[in-house]
């Protein structure tokens, strides 16, 4: 793809640290030490060393909101002066530094914050009270973007976190979304499902009295123990009440049934989003060659941690492209098979059991599934997963990033300094809100993909076939009967146009292949070798930065 890529991707990586000093501690060198000297928030510096090495002692369970921050500083830090050169203006250089420093201080903090507690009577005659919140991160773009997820982890802290990685994740794959993110603190297990549905529309309620979801203003969509039949309740609850005057009522949320306003494709999009980050960067020669692996799928082996919506459909794409799934790992017990595990069956059997525990064609797996040997790891469960407690455990030569924060930045070093690569989850899990926007977009045209084209192009491509085949029957002549033109496998099966589902599936893949190419070409820019996390906030950063500064600052 890139002539240079792998000697400067080999420089970037030998850069990122100088030799070690006297007593055996390593300096940071280029961009990561401007780590050290800049902030972007209020929080003052460590104390003393001894201060630091008495935090290195603690466990590593930094807060998640404290955690997505200080990635952002990092890549804030290395492209800050970059935006202060690219400036146009007649300012000063120190008024563009005051500029350029006083716009990422604006993109960093959440906006919005909505607490809401409301009763619900149970089945029992119980009255009980629920908690939930909605955040809004960022209004550069507008609408918000962001799930909704029913968990009792649920905190004002992780909704921060989410709805600030949401505003990056949209600016890595250019959809012109806010971040936003919303949790109802519940275990939907607990509720039956007249329960679930008097809470999903309560809280719909709630949020749409204080304006936090409309078409043009904030659209949810489906997370964690949510899906389609949340996504439903809540489409007809604002559209039978505050948005019962407005046509687009129902592009008021994402991920619906097909029949409510949904899209094919939404609910594979996440993983098969999964799926094409891990290509586009296990394809490339250059990051290959690094790593001591040979590009392509056919001799890989990935692990996934967690078996839900993400993972299953992930496992199903990667399988299907010649990866072999050699371990599944759930909350429950994990499962093992050197062969290969066959992610239909196990579907199957999850569906039908409840768990993948017991899956007759594996053996149960014990220890940490993380900790496993493989080529691919694939944590697509919860925050926080990958620690220092276990990062220089992990056998892996490539982690992606399926869950949202699944590692923490002393496991991010680590694995910088074992040479892992690290596809990060601002990039790799974007399937979802990408397909989003179709749907969204869908939703306020008022019709579906291809519905205007679908015939006009089967007729043009049987027309051309015609064309052909007169074309030589004119040239040749017609002595021993008519000239046969058969079209090709992959020709026949496009014939007849493109479906809403295969201009769905083109426009992910182009999506997440056009992204892959700017974040490597961003590792290149600034020497950053594996370091693809901080060359994705680097991208989100520009992007958000340019249309703060060319919208202008109102009121200030």
């Amino acid at each position: 793809m890139y002539r240079y890529l792998g000697e400067l991707l080999a420089r970037g990586a030998a850069a990122s640290l100088t030799p070690a000093a006297e007593g055996g501690v390593q300096r940071l060198g280029g961009p990561a030490a401007l780590h050290q000297c800049r902030r972007y928030s209020s929080e003052p510096p460590p104390a003393s060393a001894a201060a630091a090495a008495a935090a290195c002692d603690q466990p590593d369970d930094p807060n998640f909101f404290t955690m997505v921050e200080g990635f952002f500083d990092r890549g804030a830090k290395i492209v800050e002066d970059k935006l202060v050169e690219d400036l146009r203006t007649r300012e000063s250089d120190e008024q563009k530094h005051k500029r350029v420093r006083g716009i990422l201080k604006i993109i960093k903090p959440c906006n919005h914050v909505l607490s809401i507690s409301f009763p619900i009577k149970r089945d029992n005659g119980e009255w009980e009270v629920i908690d939930g919140y909605r955040a809004q991160h960022s209004q550069h773009r507008t609408p918000c973007k962001g799930g909704i997820r029913y968990s009792l982890d649920v905190s004002v802290d992780e909704v921060k976190a989410l709805a600030s990685l949401m505003t990056y994740k949209c600016a890595v794959v250019d959809v012109p979304f806010g971040g936003a993110k919303a949790g109802v603190k519940i275990n939907p297990k607990m509720y039956s499902d007249t329960e679930l549905e008097k809470i999903t529309r309560r809280f719909t309620i709630e949020l749409a009295k204080k304006g936090f979801i409309g078409p043009g203003i904030d659209v949810p969509a489906p997370d964690m123990s949510t899906g389609e039949r949340e996504m439903s309740w809540i489409a007809d609850t604002y559209a039978t009440t505050m948005g019962h005057q407005d046509i687009n009522a129902h592009a008021c949320v994402t991920g619906k049934p097909i029949s409510q306003g949904g899209i094919h494709g939404r609910i594979s999009a996440t993983g098969r989003g999964v799926f094409h980050g891990i290509e586009n960067f296990v394809k490339e020669a250059s990051y290959m060659t690094i790593l001591g692996m040979t590009p392509g799928f056919g001799d890989k082996t990935f692990v996934i941690q967690g078996f839900g919506n993400v993972g299953m459909h992930s496992m199903r794409y990667l399988h299907r492209y010649g990866a072999k799934c050699v371990g599944v790992g759930e909350l429950d017990g994990s499962i093992w098979n050197d062969d290969g595990i066959d992610p239909k069956e196990l579907e199957d059997y999850k569906l039908a059991n409840g768990t993948i525990v017991g899956f007759p064609k594996a053996r149960p797996y014990e220890g940490n599934i993380l900790e496993s040997d493989c080529h691919i790891l694939i944590p697509a469960a919860g925050e926080k997963q990958i620690t220092k407690n276990n990062a220089r455990k992990v056998k892996a030569k490539i982690i992606a990033e399926g869950a949202n924060g699944p590692m923490t930045p002393e496991a991010d070093k680590i694995c910088k300094e074992r040479k892992i690569m690290v596809i990060p989850d601002l990039y790799l899990n974007a399937g979802g809100v990408t397909v989003s926007y179709f749907e969204w977009l869908k939703n306020l045209n008022h019709v579906s993909y291809g519905r205007l084209t679908f015939k006009y192009e089967r007729d043009s491509n049987y027309h051309l076939l015609m064309s052909v085949q007169e074309s030589l029957e004119r040239k040749f002549g017609k002595h021993d009967g008519a000239i046969p033109v058969v079209p090709t496998a992959e020709f026949q099966a496009r014939i007849a146009g493109a479906s809403e589902k295969d201009i769905v599936h083109s426009g992910l893949a182009y999506t997440m292949e056009r992204s892959a190419k700017q974040i490597m070409r961003t590792a290149i820019k600034y020497n950053l070798g594996l370091d693809l996390r901080t060359a994705a906030y680097v991208n989100a950063i520009e992007k958000v930065f340019k249309v703060y500064n060319e919208a202008g600052l109102t009121f200030t």
